[in-house]
């Protein structure tokens, strides 16, 4: 199957299809569309974030909607509201020329009232996020029984959401002769486990692993001490004056500090974190769409569900822990036969990790050098004629200006004239740059202070303060250790908090969480609801704990809940107290 028009697909979506400038399918259409439109077979498709999933399963799904039944036959789960967002617009396109077919999006953080709504008019493709479609299904706003097919779309990620519990409690209200397609980019643990309990046979298909043997994604690395990781970004701005690119940065505070130094440079930059309001979130990510903005700086929990096109590159200002992140990361540039370039900038102790990168990803790595002073000015100097020689002159508007110029500037000869034109344009980067230092370095370098300085940091989380919470909902309300720690992560828009001891009870819990980000979660989670319980949080009695976790534990463990719940306490002044072990959530 070379061309869409191949495919078997009715007439209103190939027209659609061919207005939105797709001609030839992507791998994991061309393997996915034909087996949907020919079989109800369950499938399994290993496929990742720019490959073309929400088409492969998207299009087979609006094919075979029974446009006269206004029930939902295609429910489609992801993990966040961004892509589900996403995933709903992309459907709506795609069937803008079948009249009466709806697709609506359910979600949290918005209103489940206009939701409620819209289902009622008749939707027959429900796209949702597992928390408000497990919510409204138990409200009998969602009815699953004429769901003819079930998509599980970036699965790993709902688990590692902790999403398990949802995912199981929907399936489980769903027809047994229902077709489940599931399609994720890695095959954990958990994957197996759903495809045993839930899928008949399923075929499995896969697509490359994204920029896996990619000719138009170059991976380059820069190698500076940490200090001057920012100095490299700036460089790497200045060199490519048309770039449009996602700076991903580990931690909320990182990407907040760099996209205001950005801001505060000079650069047309801003960020996308945890911290945003719902609205504040869409008008960044709407500028950055439509070319508003040239950098946008993210973590990647706040950068799912975010699709652009044309992105010319990624820049790691960290090395992510987990190497497919990087894969995914890199995956966002080099698209639709355009190149694309993923940069890493690294200091000398994560060459391994490069190594690693190429072993298990196949793929290359070039080491550059950043670019100096001379670089840059010289670049940017032939970018500035080149854009002189090429802009338009329209005489009839400048005529009358002319006279008076001329005689203005009749004192300076040719050379001098470009001179000053040239410094006028110019002096900014003359001037920065004039003294700028070398800064690349070798892996045979000393660490810089601040490269120990993360290294004690990693050290330090050894030893952290923390603050035991009080929660209203228990084993009562279906909570169970890795549910919580993924409420507290969405809750927070971030995995990077640290969570100690947990203990489940029957009707509420105790967990403990670092205590910087004591205040935020409480004010994140209060009034939030919970398996119809809308949730109160409030600080034990006893003081801040300090937990001293042996070196030999590795820090990337999940928390797990502690095998001595405790005894129900009578009264609430006693339910506050205890300690415990640390351990960290992923």
């Amino acid at each position: 199957m070379n061309l869409f028009s191949e495919t078997g697909l009715r007439e209103e979506i190939l027209t659609a299809v061919h207005e939105l400038g797709f001609e030839k399918p992507t791998p994991i259409q061309a393997k996915t569309i034909p087996h949907l439109l020919s079989s109800k077979q369950d499938l399994i498709a290993f496929a990742q974030t720019g490959t073309g999933k929400t088409a492969a399963f998207g299009l087979p799904s609006i094919h075979a909607t029974d446009i006269k039944n206004k029930s939902t036959q295609t429910l489609i789960l992801c993990p966040t509201r961004e892509l589900c967002m996403q995933i709903t617009k992309d459907l709506t396109n795609y069937a803008k020329y079948i009249k009466g077919l709806q697709v609506v999006a359910v979600y949290g953080g918005a209103s489940i009232e206009n939701q409620m709504k819209a289902l009622s008019k008749g939707a027959q493709i429900v796209v949702g996020t597992p928390g408000r479609t497990k919510d409204l299904i138990k409200r009998k706003k969602l009815i699953l029984g004429d769901v003819e097919r079930v998509v599980l779309d970036e699965a790993d990620e709902m688990l590692t959401m902790g999403f398990k519990e949802d995912l199981d409690a929907i399936l489980a209200m769903t027809d047994e002769g229902k077709q489940t397609l599931l399609f994720s980019a890695t095959m954990s643990k958990e994957i197996i486990n759903i495809t045993k309990k839930y899928m008949n046979d399923p075929v499995e298909l896969s697509a490359a692993r994204m920029n896996t043997g990619a000719e138009n994604v170059n991976h380059v690395y820069y190698m500076v001490h940490a200090k001057d990781r920012y100095e490299v970004l700036k460089r790497i701005a200045d060199i490519n004056s048309n770039i449009y690119g996602i700076v991903f940065c580990r931690t909320r505070r990182e990407t907040k500090e760099i996209a205001s130094k950005l801001m505060h440079d000079g650069y047309n930059a801003d960020a996308l974190h945890g911290d945003l309001s719902q609205a504040q979130r869409d008008e960044v990510m709407n500028r950055f769409r439509t070319g508003q903005l040239q950098l946008l700086v993210a973590t990647d929990v706040a950068a799912r569900g975010l699709d652009v096109n044309n992105l010319t590159h990624i820049i790691n200002f960290n090395l992510p822990d987990d190497l497919e992140v990087y894969i995914h990361r890199s995956g966002r540039t080099g698209r639709a036969g355009k190149s694309g370039t993923s940069i890493a900038i690294i200091h000398t102790r994560e060459t391994r990790k490069i190594k690693d990168l190429e072993r298990k990803f196949k793929i290359e790595f070039a080491k550059e050098l950043v670019p100096n002073g001379k670089d840059i000015c010289t670049k940017q100097l032939y970018m500035l004629i080149d854009k002189i020689e090429r802009v338009e002159v329209d005489e009839k508007q400048i005529e009358p200006f002319l006279p008076a110029i001329y005689n203005k500037l009749e004192w300076l000869s040719r050379e001098d004239l470009i001179k000053h034109f040239v410094s006028a344009e110019f002096n900014r980067f003359l001037e920065y740059y004039k003294n700028a230092k070398d800064i690349n370095v070798s892996e045979n370098q000393r660490p810089d202070r601040k490269e120990k300085r993360e290294k004690r940091s990693r050290s330090d989380r050894r030893q952290t303060s923390f603050t035991r919470l009080f929660i209203n909902v228990g084993t009562k309300n279906s909570l169970n250790p890795a549910r919580l720690i993924g409420l507290i992560n969405e809750s927070l828009d971030s995995s990077e908090a640290e969570i100690g001891k947990i203990e489940i009870l029957k009707n509420f819990s105790f967990f403990e969480i670092e205590e910087k980000m004591e205040a935020q979660l409480i004010n994140a989670l209060e009034g939030l609801r919970f398996s119809d319980v809308k949730l109160t949080v409030e600080v034990s009695q006893e003081k801040p704990t300090v937990l001293n976790r042996p070196r030999h534990k590795p820090k990337h463990k999940k928390a797990r809940a502690s095998k001595s719940a405790g005894k129900k306490r009578s009264d609430r002044s006693k339910r506050f107290g205890g300690g415990g072990g640390r351990k960290r959530s992923k």
